[in-house]
């Protein structure tokens, strides 16, 4: 038992180590205000550190699950490693306990437990990401370069199509028939990536807002504490990217 407790905290270390931070500071920028990381790195300090971070925190929750698997440890430590590399990546120790979303390391995690509910994981997540990108795609009078940017105005459909996916995936699991420790993982990292949205910086939102219950409820299903309205003749590069 205290060999598995010593192997989850090293997955929790190593994924709440801030590879993004660091990235960014190798190049002479600070991220850590940024509200979103990937986007600040991506848009901020370059594009090959940004697909290194998206790649980095993606990869590490897969990994994660699958040592534990190629070591022989059962799905019950599957489990946990990938619930320890999501806390980490959430609530760093090396930052103060504060972290990103959680998202990305989530479908590493995801994939690697039960790769076959991927269409209830990845379903709602293609469907939000397509009706915040096609309309941009679509719009010719933007340059090419310009739609084709990661990022764009902070979006309503994809934090919805984050939490639906991750909301979806243990009864993906379910029906398919995956481990019951997979399962318990997958509905204990959509309860952890709600807490988050929840609680992240949430006393200063709270602190002047008339109407506290909207506060909550646009932090849960849009991962901010106001709904976002673009206005149509609201230039499409802006660097503000919420997610």
């Amino acid at each position: 038992m205290l060999v598995n407790a010593l192997i989850i905290l090293a997955v929790y270390l190593v994924a709440a180590f801030p590879v993004l931070n660091l990235l960014a500071r190798m190049r002479g920028y600070d991220i850590s205000k940024e509200d979103d990381l990937h986007s600040a790195l991506w848009h901020k300090v370059g594009r090959v550190e940004g697909f290194i971070g998206i790649t980095w925190d993606i990869v590490k929750g897969g990994v994660a699950v699958a040592i534990m698997y190629l070591a022989g440890l059962g799905q019950v430590m599957m489990a946990a490693a990938g619930v320890a590399a999501v806390v980490g990546r959430l609530w760093s120790v090396f930052i103060g306990w504060k972290g990103e979303k959680g998202n990305t390391t989530s479908l590493g995690v995801h994939v690697a437990l039960a790769w076959q509910a991927w269409p209830f994981l990845f379903g709602p997540i293609i469907l939000g990401a397509g009706i915040r990108t096609i309309p941009r795609m679509l719009d010719s009078s933007q340059p090419l370069s310009e739609r084709l940017r990661f990022g764009g105005p902070p979006s309503n459909s994809l934090p919805l199509g984050m939490l639906g996916g991750f909301a979806l995936f243990p009864f993906g699991v379910w029906v398919t028939g995956q481990s019951l420790p997979a399962l318990a993982a997958g509905i204990a990292i959509f309860i952890l990536i709600v807490v988050k949205r929840v609680t992240a910086d949430v006393r200063k939102d709270l602190r002047d807002a008339a109407d506290k219950r909207s506060i909550i409820i646009n932090r849960i299903f849009l991962d901010r504490s106001h709904f976002r309205v673009v206005p149509k003749a609201e230039n499409h590069s802006l660097e503000s990217t919420s997610v």
